[in-house]
């Protein structure tokens, strides 16, 4: 989803959804691994889990798959062993690039991340080298078809939400990260047609590339992305209109 809110032409999905990925469901996969990991394969005990569910239901992943990940992370169709590292660093022009990563093989991923990098005239730093840039937080992207903005205003707050904006077609709904799962819960609750729900990190400042370091920036983020080890890939720059979805 993009162009829905203040924020959305600086997030990392240029001209592509989740959706659309051919490693889509791959990622999603490793999510429902850690998932069960940390809380248990029981979505109702798990909130989680309850969260990477609804993700890859909004990917369009069949139920069949997400079964299968839940087994297999539980330990019923063999052991899987997934790490959640974030890496942190500066793409070409100065540019603030977070990484996030599941990986089953650490020495490959900071390999392959670093690389990328380089290749793309940045460089790898130390863990909290740009972090301090970003803010996490809940984002849950709402239909606004039918919908009257004080009614959605009242429902997202009721719901322990932080903040709604209105795009006209879209209702982007802000969260705490702890409250993420239950405000988007809640909604789902009312009824309403949830288009996507994320933590994000979100920048404090941004910053607009030159035509080089956004042609270097956007090579670097479509390396990474199809990486199946990479999550998300968070930047602080804004990018033109045209290279949005």
């Amino acid at each position: 989803m993009s162009g829905h809110s203040k924020w959305a032409n600086i997030k990392n999905k240029k001209a592509k959804g989740d959706a659309q990925r051919s490693n889509a469901f791959t990622k999603i996969g490793r999510e429902i691994a850690i998932a069960v990991k940390q809380g248990g394969p029981n979505p109702d005990t798990n909130s989680r889990l309850r969260d990477v569910i609804a993700k890859a239901k909004a990917a369009n992943m069949p139920n069949d798959n997400i079964k299968r990940g839940i087994q297999k992370a539980s330990g019923e169709l063999g052991a899987v062993n997934y790490e959640e590292l974030t890496y942190e660093g500066y793409a070409a022009g100065g540019i603030a690039v977070i990484v996030e990563t599941l990986t089953d093989n650490k020495t490959r991923t900071v390999g392959d991340v670093r690389h990328y990098f380089d290749k793309c005239g940045g460089a790898l730093g130390n863990s909290g080298c740009v972090s301090f840039m970003f803010n996490k937080q809940g984002t849950i992207v709402v239909d606004a078809a039918g919908l009257d903005e004080d009614d959605i205003m009242l429902m997202a707050l009721d719901a322990g939400a932080d903040d709604v904006i209105n795009d006209g077609e879209v209702y982007e709904i802000v969260t705490n990260p702890a409250d993420f799962g239950a405000v988007r819960e809640s909604l789902e609750g009312k009824g309403l047609t949830i288009i996507s729900a994320e933590l994000e990190m979100v920048p404090t400042n941004t910053v607009i590339p030159d035509a080089d370091a956004l042609a270097k920036l956007l090579k670097l983020i479509d390396l990474l992305e199809d990486n199946d080890d990479v999550q998300n890939v968070w930047h602080n720059a804004i990018l033109p209109e045209e290279d949005e979805e």
